[in-house]
């Protein structure tokens, strides 16, 4: 059956998760090509990402990856904003320093890329 308002979240989440990825999935991408480190620690944060999705959400089945990812980002982006001293990874090197929030933003891209 057909439900007009999942097809409007469908959308909404795939216009997160592009933005998203042009200002971390690709960037941290780069940078992970480069640098191990860097590479381990997206990988790292997009399975913990995938475990609370599939054991923290109820009925996670139902849904969507795309909205379970772009809702999941959207906490994180709130708490971005929140911390102030929380600066974008500019350049490929930046990203071996890369916070915790950032890192893990480039990890809903990673398992937005996958899915």
């Amino acid at each position: 059956m057909f439900v007009p308002g999942s097809a409007l979240l469908v959308v909404s989440a795939r216009k997160t998760l592009n933005r998203l990825h042009c200002t971390h999935g690709a960037p941290a991408a780069e940078a992970a090509a480069v640098f191990p480190g860097v590479s381990a620690a997206i990988d790292q944060h997009a399975a913990a990402i995938r475990d609370i999705l599939d054991l923290g959400v109820d009925n996670s089945g139902l849904v969507p990856t795309s909205v379970l990812l772009a809702g999941y980002a959207r906490g994180i982006l709130e708490d971005l904003r929140e911390a102030e001293a929380a600066v974008l990874p500019h350049s490929l090197l930046d990203w071996q320093d890369a916070d915790w929030l950032h890192l893990r933003l480039a990890g809903v891209c990673a398992l937005a890329r996958a899915s």
